[in-house]
Formats: C-alpha cells, sequence, structure tokens
C-alpha cells in the first residue's frame, strides 16, 4: 500500500504537541512507501513561518517533503490533476487544496492521510495516521 499524505500529517509530524505526532512520526518513518502533493512544499512552509515564527522547522519540514519524493513520490499538478481537483472541490464541498490532495492520492492508486478530521477524515476522503497504521 502507497500512502499519500497531506501536509497536515507532515506537520503534525514536526509538532511534538499535536495529538497526532506519534501516528504521524510512525507512518513517515515506516516500510510503506509515502508519497505527498508538491503542495506540501508550500503549505509546511507557511505553517512553520507564520504561525510558529520557526525557519528551523520550515527546513526540516521541506527536507521532508524532499526526502518523500526519493521514497514514494511527490505528486506534480498537471492538467488532468487540476481538473479532477475542480470536480472534487464542487462534489465534495472541499477547498481546492483539499480536493488535491484527494486527487493526487487517486492518481496514483495511494490512501490519503489526513489530520484534517472536519474535512477529509469525516467525509471518508482520507485517514487519520492510527487509522493508516492499524489497516
Amino acid at each position: 500500500m502507497t500512502w499519500l499524505a497531506d501536509a497536515s500529517v507532515l506537520l503534525a509530524r514536526e509538532d511534538v504537541d499535536d495529538v497526532h505526532h506519534d501516528h504521524a512520526r510512525e507512518l513517515l518513518e515506516g516500510p510503506e512507501p509515502v508519497a505527498t502533493l508538491d503542495l506540501a512544499y508550500y503549505e509546511v512552509t507557511n505553517v512553520a513561518i507564520r504561525a510558529w515564527g520557526d525557519a528551523a522547522a520550515a527546513r526540516r519540514l521541506r527536507g521532508l517533503v524532499a526526502a518523500l519524493a526519493d521514497d514514494g513520490g511527490v505528486v506534480r499538478a498537471d492538467e488532468n490533476l487540476i481538473s479532477r481537483v475542480s470536480e472534487l472541490a464542487a462534489e465534495h464541498r472541499l477547498s481546492s487544496y483539499d480536493a488535491a490532495y484527494v486527487a493526487a492520492a487517486s492518481a496514483i492508486g495511494a490512501r490519503l492521510v489526513s489530520c484534517d478530521v472536519r474535512d477529509l477524515v469525516s467525509a471518508g476522503l482520507a485517514l487519520l495516521p492510527a487509522e493508516a497504521l492499524a489497516s
């Protein structure tokens, strides 16, 4: 099984106070391949700089995204993916950012892992890191 981790999982791995920290770390360091979307570079950098004020965390997180590129890969945006994002955003009332992760997971035949309970997990579009580990 290949997992596609959204930015919330990457951020949870970095944030020791996050309720999903241990499971996110275990998933990202586990034996199963993990991919992400190129959008993750921007999202993790934004949170680390703007919300946390931590440039060192931003560098570590960008390094994590780069490491995933070597593991499961980084899905790049293209016209087909963006077209699917539009459909998913409208169908599920998602932000384009969340829909992009859903579309990317589908495009590579992966399961989406997210800490976004409100928009993704509760809608059945993603699994929490703990659920992914248990499956």
